[in-house]
């Protein structure tokens, strides 16, 4: 065998590009015919001196010489090797059998000695996140938008990488390539698969944002039985590696993940009480919280006669402009209250939930003027955390006063008026959440013009300080305190589960730069978010309460191999099918009524002195 190049003109626009062929000669009657083995595409990457030991390689395997040691062969081109291999004995091989095993047994004399196990691919997680792709749907909705077989191979193939193996378009390539089962899965050969076909494929993707959102959330409901009683409006954000200057949306703001050196790109989501997304949508870096509200829910149309969801909102949304906003528009509301007066009166107060040593009690106010109700909350629970923070930034911010006391008559320490008020300001500054708490004072001397004594006092908070006590406001009048209680709950459940897209589906960093691919980048994360909350919402309800990453380490370890057998009439067998499941993947294999196997069993029969017919 041999590696070819051979020129050929694009049919286009007529330009000569090059593309790769291995080669066999093959005798025929008195002559020497050449056939191509396999057509290796235009994008075959290996140095021309490497040709030669990578065909020797090739045919090494092809003939049972699984260990053999090609001189000159590089060690980064074995996988290749393996992967072209196993390629051509799929094509030319005998299938001998397939799933079902024959009723009176297979039985063959093999050379135990020389029995191999290889191409081990990961299958667990792949098997779970597919069949949740096609219980939503997703691949027949990509069909019905226009997707042809390899476009709809290479969407599956950067949704699912998104989900088991999240990282970068190049990883999930790679991944497909020479690490994932995925390809077997869906009967197409991800080792064909060219990079650039996964970066346009995203650019497919986000072309359909609408249509598959859409999509998506009514095979949820029809599924879930969801109703449509709440809404939740999130934002997060992420961060770029690099200036990304050339993406207009790219700006530096709050940071999520405290990048304060990076540019960022905010995600805003709008999900439902059982948090699957109805809508998403990306926005600068720097955008401000509050502005994004009336445009997220302004997509948002409702029927004819439909009743408006609450939308439930956290205190950095909950501005007077968008609550004026949701109230002109008919949608009623429950927010966490951005005031910072505090009442409570525990008398007046029901009990709203009791759990051992921690009590949740509720006031329920009403504004005679606008209607609007405040529900004051205590927490016997959150009452003794926030007393723990405050000791503890007290007693350091106490002991950094006292240094500062100490230094004014300390040789060598600052003694400045100017320069003491300025450290005073920055450890205000660094303890705000305590420096409220405190009256400190600075006396200066007249004569020297630095600091003679610094004093200051505990002031008793007030009760727009009341340890363990928040506000909810809402125009739902009508509920009662348990309601509005158990209600906000749900919002924070809800943020929890929102964090699975920011920590496990590679959302962060980003290292695209053009705002489409930015974009598409964050569109499959949010689509790999379905499946991954669908498939944690059936979990559930088997009481299997497990995080996605959990479930990623529970699934890992089930793989495809491939048993080469030697059989002694010197024809090989090539055994592929998937490992059996351990009892913890078929516990919740089970959960899923999915098959524990996944994939074909196949079996190949390899003549290695047949000769090799046109390809």
């Amino acid at each position: 065998m041999f590696i070819r190049r051979t020129t050929i003109k694009s049919r286009e626009s007529g330009e000569p590009y090059y593309t790769y062929r291995l080669v066999e000669s093959v005798r025929v009657g008195t002559g020497v015919r050449q056939h191509t083995v396999l057509n290796l595409g235009r994008n075959f990457e290996v140095p021309r001196a490497q040709w030669a030991p990578l065909a020797q390689r090739i045919e090494a395997l092809l003939g049972g010489q699984l260990d053999l040691i090609v001189d000159g062969l590089d060690a980064q081109w074995e996988a290749m090797a393996q992967q072209y291999a196993a390629r051509i004995i799929s094509r030319r091989g005998t299938v001998v059998g397939q799933d079902a095993p024959a009723p009176e047994g297979d039985y063959q004399r093999v050379d135990l000695a020389r029995v191999e196990v290889i191409r081990p691919r990961s299958v667990g997680a792949e098997h779970v996140a597919l069949a949740a792709l096609r219980r939503l749907g997703l691949d027949r909705k990509l069909v019905e938008l226009g997707f042809n077989r390899h476009q709809l191979s290479a969407a599956i193939g950067t949704i699912i990488g998104r989900m088991v193996q999240p990282g970068s378009e190049l990883a999930t390539h790679q991944w497909l390539q020479q690490r994932s089962g995925l390809g077997e899965l869906l009967d197409y050969d991800f080792g064909a698969l060219d990079l650039t076909r996964l970066y346009r494929v995203s650019d497919q993707l986000l072309a359909h944002r609408a249509a598959l959102e859409a999509h998506l959330y009514q095979q949820e409901r029809d599924l879930f039985a969801l109703t449509e009683t709440l809404t939740l409006y999130d934002l997060t954000n992420t961060f770029f590696e690099g200036t990304a200057s050339g993406n207009p949306q790219a700006k530096r703001g709050h940071s999520k993940e405290k990048r304060t050196d990076c540019p960022l790109v905010t995600l805003a989501l709008v999900l439902d009480a059982s948090g699957f997304p109805k809508r998403s949508e990306v926005f600068a870096g720097n955008v401000s919280e509050p502005k994004t509200l009336e445009k997220m829910l302004g997509h948002l149309a409702l029927a004819p006669g439909a009743v408006a969801p609450t939308v439930v909102l956290d205190a950095g949304i909950a501005t007077a402009e968008n609550l004026a906003w949701l109230t002109e528009h008919g949608y009623p509301y429950l927010v966490v209250s951005r005031e910072r007066h505090k009442q409570f009166d525990a008398e007046a107060a029901v009990l709203i939930r009791a759990e051992g040593n921690t009590q949740i009690r509720a006031q329920r106010v009403v504004d005679e003027v606008s209607g609007e109700v405040r529900l004051y909350c205590h927490s016997t629970g959150r009452e003794a955390k926030e007393r723990g923070i405050e000791r503890r930034f007290s007693t350091r911010l106490e002991a950094d006063l006292q240094y500062l006391t100490e230094g004014l008559h300390v040789p060598g320490r600052v003694k400045n008026y100017e320069k003491v008020l300025t450290r005073i300001g920055r450890l205000r500054q660094r303890y705000s959440r305590v420096a409220r708490y405190y009256d400190i004072r600075l006396e200066k001397d007249a004569a020297s013009g630095n600091a003679k004594a610094l004093v200051w006092t505990r002031i008793i908070p007030t009760e727009d300080t009341l340890p363990g006590v928040y506000c909810l406001r809402t125009n739902q009048a009508d509920w009662d305190e348990r309601t509005l209680w158990h209600t906000y709950t749900m919002l924070t459940d809800l943020e929890a589960v929102f964090r699975s897209l920011k920590s496990e589906l590679g959302l962060r960093p980003i290292y695209h730069h053009q705002s489409a691919r930015v974009d598409g980048h964050l569109f499959i994360s949010v689509l790999a978010y379905h499946l991954v909350h669908s498939l944690r919402i059936r979990l559930k309800a088997q009481d299997i309460h497990l995080s996605w990453e959990s479930l990623r380490h529970q699934f890992a370890g089930q793989e495809r191999v491939t048993v080469v057998l030697h059989r002694d009439d010197g024809q090989i067998y090539h055994l592929r099918k998937a490992t059996r499941p351990e009892p913890h993947q078929q516990v919740l294999y089970n959960a899923l009524g999915l098959p524990h196997l996944p994939g074909k069993t196949e079996k190949t029969l390899i003549d290695p002195h047949a000769e090799v017919s046109q390809m």
